[in-house]
């Protein structure tokens, strides 16, 4: 079985000890390093890379949202807070997991067990050549996306909806737009509305109107997309 590292960002440090109990009883987990600073902790994160990162949110200097956007790519998180007000906004970073505390043990188990599952497919994923996925929190449990069955997203607020080919419902998740693109590969989808992410390769097709026809959905372009989207289309245009 797979080891993996963690370190512990918590101004409090009580959490901190019981963190590092926690992590030291807990098998094959290896314990980095902890810190109640988060300034102190951020070029270690960096330098030591670690696989798990225990965050606390609410911290003076620079709180753990802020950190969590600074961190190595291999880098997971699970958020460690007194607040579950904080629960939607860690799911714009993408958050492995989210602790509120008084934390227990078995709750800390099963958070190092998610992460182990997590790591256990992304190596699978880059020995088995397989198109490329993506994560989604849906309904409070992450699901693994393939890209290739990916129509169009939708914006709505502070959601955005996935719609899926063979699927008649949307997958709903707490993301922003821009964290969606981002996610998915630029060479396949493209932002052709404020609020409205294609997948470039099943648009049925454009009509003279600039509105786009895919899945069950017309979807009109505005002005500020226009030169961007027609310019796309140029290079796949029959010569």
């Amino acid at each position: 079985m797979r080891t993996l590292t963690c370190i512990i960002v918590d101004d409090e440090p009580l959490a901190v000890r019981q963190l590092e109990a926690y992590a030291q009883r807990t098998p094959d987990l290896q314990l980095l390093d902890s810190f109640t600073d988060s300034i102190t902790a951020i070029n270690v994160i960096k330098e030591r890379q670690p696989d798990l990162l225990f965050l606390d949110i609410q911290m003076p200097n620079i709180d753990g949202m802020e950190l969590a956007h600074s961190l190595p790519a291999q880098t997971r998180v699970v958020f460690t807070t007194a607040f579950k007000e904080y629960a939607f906004e860690s799911y714009e970073v993408n958050a492995l997991d989210f602790l509120l505390k008084p934390i227990r043990y078995q709750k800390f188990l099963d958070s190092v067990e998610k992460a182990r599952r997590w790591f256990e497919h992304e190596e699978k994923t880059e020995t088995t050549p397989s198109a490329p996925s993506v994560f989604l929190r849906v309904d409070g449990e992450l699901r693994n996306v393939s890209v290739e069955q990916i129509l169009y997203v939708n914006g709505m607020k502070d959601y955005v909806m996935f719609y899926l080919d063979g699927e008649r419902k949307p997958l709903v998740t707490h993301l922003t737009m821009k964290a969606v693109e981002e996610m998915l590969p630029a060479s396949l989808f493209m932002r052709v509305h404020r609020s409205y992410i294609v997948a470039v390769d099943k648009i049925r097709k454009v009509d003279r109107n600039d509105c786009i026809y895919i899945g069950d959905e017309v979807i009109h372009i505005p002005d500020g997309y226009l030169p961007a989207f027609r310019a796309f289309v140029e290079t796949r245009m029959a010569k």
